[in-house]
């Protein structure tokens, strides 16, 4: 899994739910929140998605933009703005290349069955492109206040 002060992988093309190409390099002179979740319409991801879209006029004012990604279709991501009015972009990642860039694609292991998926990961990318806050094994619930509460100390270093 990368880590702090590591490069991200700036140019990874994913398709956006609108199937627009972006990659992070479309966002160089932003800090940008990259969060990694299993799958959309799930009871934690919906959790961890709504915290952020609670709090996207915040992260904003801090020129900050918020990205989550899954190995969804852009078709499902499309269907989950809409159905909880996600007001972020959400990124296909069926391909697991970014996933399997920033190490988030890993093995797990549920009910006894080992299986290859995403962990549900964050990290805090700043306006040069580099980590400069990883959380690892996420809890969903208050999770979007923990990185609003870093970006503001690291913005004020």
């Amino acid at each position: 899994m990368l880590q702090v002060n590591d490069t991200a992988p700036l140019d990874i093309k994913v398709l956006n739910e609108a199937e627009q190409e972006v990659s992070l390099r479309d966002h160089l002179g932003s800090w940008v929140v990259v969060y990694f979740y299993p799958r959309d319409n799930t009871p934690g991801c919906t959790l961890e998605a709504e915290g952020f879209r609670d709090m996207k006029l915040k992260f904003s004012r801090r020129k900050a933009v918020i990205l989550g990604v899954s190995k969804d279709s852009c078709k499902s991501h499309q269907k989950f703005i809409d159905g909880k009015k996600l007001n972020f972009s959400l990124v296909a990642d069926t391909k697991h290349e970014l996933m399997e860039a920033f190490g988030t694609w890993q093995k797990k292991k549920f009910m006894g069955r080992e299986y290859i998926g995403t962990t549900r990961s964050t990290f805090l990318v700043d306006p040069e492109g580099t980590i400069v806050h990883v959380w690892e094994s996420v809890k969903p619930a208050g999770h979007p206040e923990e990185v609003l509460q870093v970006l503001q100390e690291l913005q004020t270093k």
